[in-house]
């Protein structure tokens, strides 16, 4: 086993071309011992030709997963409780759960002890959202409006007692809101009038 070489090399994550300049082989014998190593669960494949070890993916911290979850699904940015979490607007934990957003489609992304779910708006809800450190994540206003938004439709279930309002700018979040539909506008209506926003 050549796994330790992998271990120390400085890369977090590692492509097949980084496994084969590494281990000194071909890009096509790098694709099978990529393959051989995930059997036996001396790498973890995140996607298609990228890897990391499990050594490396024990280490990682909150922001390292949000990264991860960039990678798995382009584009995409970290929302919903996932951010107000990191912005500390929500009490709520999400333990071994990273959620963002995303355009392709709607799935979840299990790797090691990790879920990544990438929930799916309307390209043109797809905004508000910076690269904070070497991650994408949606404004504070955006996360909530993104968890109004898809709760108001049924794909996705807030906890709003968790949230914070106070630290959230009400009318950018109503600005985001306007961009939507009336079932969306009238949930936020009622949430504003039930928590006093």
């Amino acid at each position: 086993m050549r796994t330790l070489e992998l271990n120390n090399s400085g890369k977090l994550i590692l492509s097949v071309e980084d496994i084969a300049t590494l281990l000194s082989i071909s890009r096509e014998s790098a694709k099978v011992t990529a393959n051989r190593y995930v059997r036996g669960k001396q790498l973890i494949r995140l996607k298609r030709n990228f890897y990391i070890t499990p050594g490396k993916f024990e280490k990682l911290k909150e922001e390292d997963y949000f990264s991860l979850a960039n990678m798995l699904q382009v584009p995409s940015y970290v929302s919903l409780t996932s951010a107000l979490s990191y912005y500390n607007i929500s009490t709520q934990q999400m333990r071994g759960i990273v959620e963002s957003i995303g355009l392709k489609r709607t799935k979840n992304v299990i790797t090691g002890n990790m879920k990544f779910k990438f929930l799916l708006i309307k390209k043109d809800l797809y905004s508000d959202f910076i690269l904070e450190k070497q991650f994408f994540i949606a404004l504070p206003e955006k996360s909530l409006a993104d968890a109004v938004y898809l709760t108001s439709l049924g794909k996705y279930n807030c906890d709003f007692e968790a949230i914070d309002f106070s630290k959230l700018n009400k009318q950018k979040v109503n600005q985001i809101i306007k961009l939507t539909n009336n079932k969306t506008k009238s949930f936020w209506n009622d949430l504003c009038k039930r928590y006093k926003i």
